[in-house]
């Protein structure tokens, strides 16, 4: 039978400052963590590093050891749908750094934005890049051991590519639905995109959508987050489980939806050690048989 931390671990962003086992672990086993995302470059930035093989090697034994999945998210920077040469060259570098250590740590997935169409061209424009940039970086992951590529939508600020579910059609098509092509939403930011997820039934609605627009399977990742907005308002701004506009409810709903099973939740929530280690609690008191 398989038990609700099997079928829906609740973790969270961590922070790496002294390492990825120094801190990565250490943070973890404090707030609770059976899932953690880690940064594996500057996050505001494009340096990149090798990282530390006796901290990577801490970090993969110990997350093994305590059956705890590993998440990169890439630097925000990235766009592959940018108008500006620079960017786009160090959004690819970027990526395949982030990829490659991906794959050094055992991390199961790398989260990147969708990114904007920027410049003033259309979204068809900008996805045409995105395929000739991007697919490349698909087509490497041949490893066993590789990550995956997950896409996370954005709240829908500016000349968002891809913030609604809907949106990840185009996207999809774009990458050959690439066999290592997966999806991280992020609860906040499909609610401020204009999903209702407080809404009754906005929720299971918004999942039966993805399921219809991407294929069973594609959901690897959710980044669990209240919004300190409305829906609609298209600003990234997380607030603790239930203290929202999303509010407790309908993390209850995305965790009985078939669409989740398997699927870890990270939070991003403010608060720091208290209150990450109280929305942890709460995803878990919220799990079917928790």
């Amino acid at each position: 039978m398989t038990t609700s931390r099997e079928r829906n671990p609740v973790g969270g962003h961590v922070p790496v400052a002294r390492g990825l086992a120094a801190d990565g672990l250490s943070y973890a086993r404090e707030i609770g963590a059976e899932a953690v995302q880690v940064f594996v470059a500057n996050p505001r930035g494009w340096a990149t590093n090798p990282g530390r093989a006796a901290q990577d090697e801490e970090f993969r034994a110990g997350c093994a050891a305590d059956g705890i999945p590993a998440y990169v998210h890439a630097p925000y920077l990235i766009n592959f749908g940018s108008h500006t040469g620079a960017t786009v060259r160090n959004s690819v570098s970027s990526l395949r750094h982030s990829l490659r250590r991906g794959r050094e740590i055992g991390a199961a997935g790398v989260v990147v934005h969708t990114g904007s169409a920027t410049g003033g061209r259309s979204r068809d424009v900008a996805l045409a890049q995105v395929r000739e940039e991007m697919l490349p970086l698909l087509d490497e992951l041949t490893h066993d051991d590789d990550p995956w590529l997950l896409l996370e939508p954005t709240a829908g600020q500016g000349a968002s590519i891809c913030s609604r579910v809907p949106d990840l059609g185009p996207y999809f098509e774009a990458l050959d639905r690439h066999p290592r092509l997966g999806v991280c939403l992020d609860t906040c930011h499909l609610h401020a995109a204009g999903h209702d997820l407080a809404a009754p039934g906005g929720m299971k609605e918004t999942l039966d959508t993805l399921e219809a627009v991407v294929g069973p399977g594609r959901l690897k990742l959710i980044h669990a987050n209240d919004s300190k907005d409305v829906a609609g308002a298209h600003k990234d701004r997380h607030a603790n489980i239930g203290a929202g506009h999303v509010g407790a409810e309908p993390f209850g709903e995305l965790l009985c939806h078939p669409a989740t099973a398997g699927v870890p939740l990270v939070i991003e929530t403010p608060g720091g050690t208290a209150g990450h280690a109280a929305d942890v609690a709460r995803l878990k008191e919220l799990r079917p048989y928790a």
